[in-house]
């Protein structure tokens, strides 16, 4: 009597078979069976799974969860994730070239009997999705991250197993590796995801990246993501000669490699290769926004190393901002949370690197100016798009005025009160009685960098403008239980979270508590030193500007908004009835420790610009003003030191041109922290 096939291994010969059919179609683009073929051996596999109760940890079942994750947490690489140090013109790419060799001239002068290979150049394409880091422990993968700061990301694997393209078994199993790739959305797939979407994506970027960050792995299969690898991170084990050797690592363990990887013996190779890539850019079936150019033999790496921002053997080539011709079709005017009517654009829709653009920025009627709009309306006009920054209007393509004049209202588009200008910009002053003032107030208010009420949202704010009179933050706080159950999608569930919500936020730090009362012309940094320097409301709302300008970063204009604020009789019962309903604002305590006077922070302002690679620039501010350094907004001749991370713009600039010591290297930085 023939005895019955075990049914673990028949699971096991069904997955190796689907995911040798999977890596055919979703990998090598080469499908070896049909889907209904496809569709029944998985059918097979899952009626196997639900007779025996058992899964296997590599199954392609397990690849969308059913539960809804409670949220992501942190996940610290093995290896640290680089930025690359970016290129844009030929004069760039010739300065990164000249540093390497010069770099590697002088190693040989050193070591004439190890010299290091002449240069030789990888060309990859940059992927504008989202960056993976993959961990795969004896052959399975365990995690899945998010970039992150490039030291810590967060873990998303349940999202990360929905890719298709990602294996969940490769055939090294020798130890730990790390794998770095980008996970995207292709174009055709979202064109096809639109055609039946109650809510159409914008772009692939942002469908990519939300889908990956999407606490519902449901909703991450739904988009069909893909993912494409470029890079061992970590292994503790593994050497490979070459850039080529690696690549040729990552196709053996089936993923999904670049379709375009480029080996060249001289930089002049790279600069023809560079063009011509430029110029195919728009036929890929996925967003890029530049190249990267590496140098292969992985000694020279070594070799060369980093600075503390970038390696030195990588550079990226980004794509100059793409440019476009249409017409302007009509300017709306919009009203801001602080009264402010700035104008919007509306254009026919034009494609600009794979994104529709209808809307584009516009500051005030002074841009509008001198862009040479004034009389722009049903003309040809230039936008410009980068990098999925808001489109902006760079000017008119004719300079005859040969368009309808656009001008700017003279009553507010909502409430209908007589505008004013302060300075260039238009400004609604009937901040008590125009709705999308109010609104915005209300929303600001419960943000989370305010009074962080949760489930609030801006959506919420209008429901109980319109429907509940809600007409100042102060009015949330008397709201009832019986008040908000009747509301339309309000259950009473929802009616008893926000309730719990509004209750926990009654005790905000005073720092968040003055940032959400939106005091004009202060912003985070200022409300922060405010809440720092005085510690108490009751001795901020007594303060006069003659104080307040003796404090950093707070000017005349600053000061005076601070006292007209807190002397507003609107304001002023704004803030009676928070208090009276109980919200009570706290100030941090002082550090028990005694500060070291001899510390070089000791007494200094200090101001923070850039991305810190080790920590958050909030965590670093706190470690600061711990050892008695007052931390800034803004670069001025009161400022002592700027620390300066990744990307730092304006504020070095502006620290350079004023002689300010500038700390860039961050492990400087940690010492210095201690």
């Amino acid at each position: 009597m023939p005895t019955r096939p075990d049914p673990i291994e028949t699971m096991q010969a069904l997955i190796e078979e689907i995911n040798k059919h999977s890596y055919q179609y979703y990998t090598l683009d080469e499908p070896t069976i049909s889907d209904a073929e496809w569709d029944a051996l998985y059918d097979k596999l899952t009626q196997l799974e639900a007779e025996t109760g058992t899964v296997l940890p590599h199954s392609p079942t397990v690849r969308v969860g059913f539960q809804l994750l409670k949220g992501f947490e942190p996940h610290k690489h093995l290896a640290r994730l680089w930025s690359l140090d970016k290129a844009q013109s030929h004069e760039d790419l010739m300065a990164w070239y000249n540093r390497a060799q010069r770099l590697v001239n002088e190693y040989n002068a050193q070591h004439p009997e190890q010299p290091l290979p002449p240069l030789s150049f990888v060309i990859e394409l940059k992927f504008d999705g989202l960056t993976l880091n993959l961990t795969y422990d004896k052959g399975e993968l365990v995690q899945a991250a998010t970039r992150g700061s490039g030291v810590v990301g967060e873990g998303i694997l349940a999202q990360v197993k929905t890719i298709k393209s990602v294996p969940l078994r490769i055939p090294y199993t020798d130890g730990i590796v790390e794998i770095q790739g980008e996970g995207l959305m292709n174009l055709s797939v979202l064109q096809k995801y639109n055609e039946t979407a109650a809510e159409p994506l914008k772009n692939a970027r942002n469908a990519a990246a939300g889908a990956l960050r999407n606490l519902n792995p449901k909703v991450t299969a739904e988009r069909r993501l893909n993912a494409y690898f470029y890079n061992v991170g970590y292994t503790d084990g593994l050497r490979f000669q070459d850039h080529r050797e690696m690549v040729d690592f990552l196709r053996d363990n089936q993923f999904k490699v670049s379709p375009y990887v480029k080996f060249v013996d001289s930089i002049d190779q790279v600069e023809a290769e560079l063009q011509d890539l430029v110029a195919m850019r728009n036929t890929l079936d996925f967003l890029i926004d530049g190249l990267v150019v590496k140098i292969c033999d992985m000694r020279t790496r070594e070799v060369l190393g980093y600075t503390d921002k970038f390696p030195r053997w990588a550079v990226a080539y980004k794509f100059e901002a793409e440019e476009a011709v249409t017409t302007l079709l009509e300017v709306g005017w919009n009203v801001g949370r602080t009264g402010k009517v700035t104008p919007t654009a509306r254009v026919e829709a034009v494609d600009i690197a794979g994104v529709t653009v209808q809307n584009c920025t516009l500051n005030n009627m002074d841009d509008i100016a001198r862009k040479n709009l004034t009389h722009a309306l049903g003309s040809l006009i230039y936008i410009r798009r980068s990098n999925d920054v808001i489109p902006e209007i760079l000017g008119k393509v004719t300079e005859e005025a040969d368009g309808e004049e656009i001008t700017a209202p003279v009553v507010c588009p909502s409430c209908g009160h007589e505008l004013e200008f302060r300075g260039v910009h238009l400004f609604c002053p009937n901040r008590l009685g125009c709705r999308p003032q109010l609104v915005a107030r209300i929303a600001h208010f419960a943000s989370r960098d305010a009074m962080d009420i949760e489930t609030f949202s801006e959506k919420t704010a209008i429901q109980l403008y319109e429907e509940l009179g809600v007409r100042d933050p102060s009015d949330l706080y008397y709201l009832t239980f019986d008040d908000l159950v009747g509301l339309e999608r309000f259950g009473k569930k929802k009616a008893e979270n926000l309730l719990a919500a509004l209750e926990k936020s009654k005790s905000p730090d005073l720092a968040s508590f003055l940032f959400a009362l939106g005091i004009p012309n202060t912003g985070k940094t200022t409300t922060k030193e405010l809440a720092d320097h005085y510690r108490s409301l009751d001795r901020l709302r007594e303060a006069t500007a003659e104080e307040l300008v003796t404090l950093p970063d707070i000017g005349g204009i600053v000061a005076d908004s601070i006292v007209r604020f807190f002397q507003d009789e609107a304001m002023q019962r704004t803030i009676s009835r928070l208090l009276a309903a109980g919200v009570t604002p706290v100030s941090e305590e002082l550090p028990a420790t005694a500060v070291d006077e001899s510390h070089p922070f000791y007494g200094k302002t200090v101001v923070l610009t850039g991305t810190l690679q080790t920590m958050g620039r909030d965590e670093c501010a706190k470690k600061l003003e711990q050892l008695g350094a007052k931390v800034t907004g803004s670069v001025s001749k009161k400022t002592d030191i700027v620390i300066a991370g990744e990307s730092a713009g304006s504020k070095l600039t502006k620290a350079r041109e004023l002689g300010i010591q500038v700390i860039e290297d961050e492990q400087e930085l940690l010492r210095l922290l201690g």
